[in-house]
């Protein structure tokens, strides 16, 4: 793979029949990586790509890099930065959603070991919804004031989607449930370095 400013994109079927020979990394949230992930996926977050630079480097100069999320945004950002910073990779188109849709096995810890997280998504709808009705409850039942926090919500979602950004997945995202803990990050740097 090469570096440039548009990422590499691979289907589903591609990335299935090239998977042994990739290093593969997901940049979703630690509860949408345990809600299931591609077969040999490291988590990584998009927030901590940054601080793993070298690592995925070294990962790079020895095998081509799929970088993985929900939807195949966050995994676009994410080639995006590191092709700023000459690393190569590619990004799966539709990202987990499109590999479960073509009926590839997602990768599911045992129960015991974490619960199922609410992807981002989910978490982003649900919080500006509930932001939407308690400003509306509280704009018709306390004070009119209230009903500019809908308002407010109602902008940041249009921006949102006309910028393709979310800062309230950012938000959401810093969350404690949403972090890796500091072992599995250490552990998914350590198998980077291995690579």
């Amino acid at each position: 793979m090469t570096s440039s400013p548009h990422p590499v994109a691979l289907d589903a079927d591609q990335a299935r029949t090239r998977l042994h020979e990739l290093t593969v990394i997901d940049v979703r949230t630690p509860a949408e990586y345990a809600s299931g992930h591609l077969p040999g996926a490291l988590n990584l977050p998009l927030d901590r790509i940054r601080r793993a630079l070298p690592e995925i480097r070294h990962a790079a100069d020895r095998g081509d890099i799929l970088v993985v999320c929900a939807s195949g945004a966050r995994s676009e950002s994410a080639c995006k930065l590191l092709a700023e910073e000459g690393i190569p990779t590619a990004t799966l188109s539709g990202g987990t959603g499109a590999w479960s849709a073509e009926g590839h096995d997602l990768h599911r810890p045992a129960a015991c070991d974490t619960r199922r997280g609410w992807s981002m998504e989910r978490q982003v709808r649900f919080t500006a919804g509930t932001a939407v009705l308690l400003g509306l409850l509280l704009g018709l039942l306390a004070h009119p004031a209230f009903l500019l926090l809908s308002a407010g919500l109602a902008g940041g979602l249009v921006l949102s989607a006309v910028t393709d950004t979310c800062g309230m997945a950012a938000a959401l995202g810093k969350l404690p449930h949403n972090r890796p803990r500091t072992a599995d990050l250490d552990a998914t740097l350590a198998a980077l370095r291995s690579r």
